[in-house]
């Protein structure tokens, strides 16, 4: 069975035993959290209902992401500037749909 879910403003297709990498959520490492915010569900090609469906899933870790640079340059204006940005997210292990 698949699940549609939301999370961090993003929507992720998920199954029971995927490992997904979302935006960062509250918790510790091998704690369970659970994902309400379903929009669809199924199994093959025949669609569920959703009503009262949730996610159980585990947190396998807390990480950051490959370093983003950013950098603005106007020509002929000596202007320059440079940033980096590495963003927090979460592991998580879907351990059941339904």
């Amino acid at each position: 069975m698949f699940a549609v879910v939301r999370t961090g403003g993003k929507q992720y297709r998920v199954a029971a035993g995927d490992k997904i990498v979302v935006e960062k959520l509250d918790g510790e490492a091998g704690a369970s959290i659970t994902l309400g915010d379903v929009l669809l569900a199924g199994e093959g090609s025949e669609l569920k209902s959703v009503e009262g469906l949730t996610v159980a899933a585990e947190i396998v870790a807390q990480a950051k992401a490959e370093k983003v640079i950013v950098f603005k340059k106007r020509r002929r204006h000596n202007y320059r500037r440079k940033n980096g940005h590495r963003q927090n997210h979460t592991i998580l292990k879907i351990v059941s749909v339904g």
